[in-house]
């Protein structure tokens, strides 16, 4: 994340469950294109550190200041094993101006990652952030969050890392569009092509 400059310094966190009682998730005020694994913090299901041969320098860190968010995530959707949360430009963009993306551009995304709700804004680390994403979580896997960034959620690291991906390319084909002066968004017939494509 760091890398392509969808984080920069210490924004941005990430976390993976480990097996049914414990979150592995980044540390928080630390450079994340700078982490090693041993900056690594481990949390049971309520946000306690855990400390032990599986954790050693726990007890110097503090987990992501976002770990709210995580835990929530982790509480409703238990098909989800990864979370996460970045701040990549053009996303951010879209999500500062309180702009919704324009969903039915790309048949990709349609297919692999569907529909990407703007949740409302919400005080970062507090309750307010879990409460802003209540009515989209059940059902979706990528939020923009109004001037705050984008979440996203996988089975696995790697899928909750590439549905970021994915957004923040429809956001920059959103922008490039709006720059072109036209918005061309499938047809209802078409949409409904890559549905029952979905269901095969």
């Amino acid at each position: 994340m760091y890398a392509k400059g969808y984080v920069v310094a210490s924004e941005g966190n990430m976390s993976i469950r480990i097996g049914n009682k414990q979150i592995l998730v980044t540390p928080s005020g630390k450079n994340k294109g700078l982490l090693k694994e041993k900056d690594l913090v481990v949390v049971d299901l309520e946000g306690k550190k855990l400390t032990g041969p599986q954790n050693p320098n726990s007890e110097n860190l503090k987990p992501s200041s976002e770990l709210l968010m995580h835990l929530y995530v982790y509480q409703k959707r238990k098909d989800v094993n990864a979370v996460v949360h970045a701040h990549p430009p053009y996303s951010l963009a879209f999500a500062s101006a309180h702009i919704p993306l324009a969903q039915g551009l790309l048949p990709e995304v349609i297919m692999f990652l569907g529909e990407i709700p703007l949740a409302a804004y919400a005080t970062p680390s507090t309750e307010e952030v879990p409460k802003s994403l209540s009515s989209f979580i059940e059902k979706h896997n990528a939020f923009l969050l109004e001037n705050h960034g984008i979440l996203t959620l996988g089975k696995d690291i790697f899928e909750a890392y590439s549905r970021l991906e994915m957004v923040e390319h429809l956001a920059k084909v959103n922008l490039l569009c709006r720059i072109l002066g036209k918005t061309e968004e499938l047809s209802k017939e078409s949409l409904d092509k890559l549905e029952k494509l979905k269901r095969i």
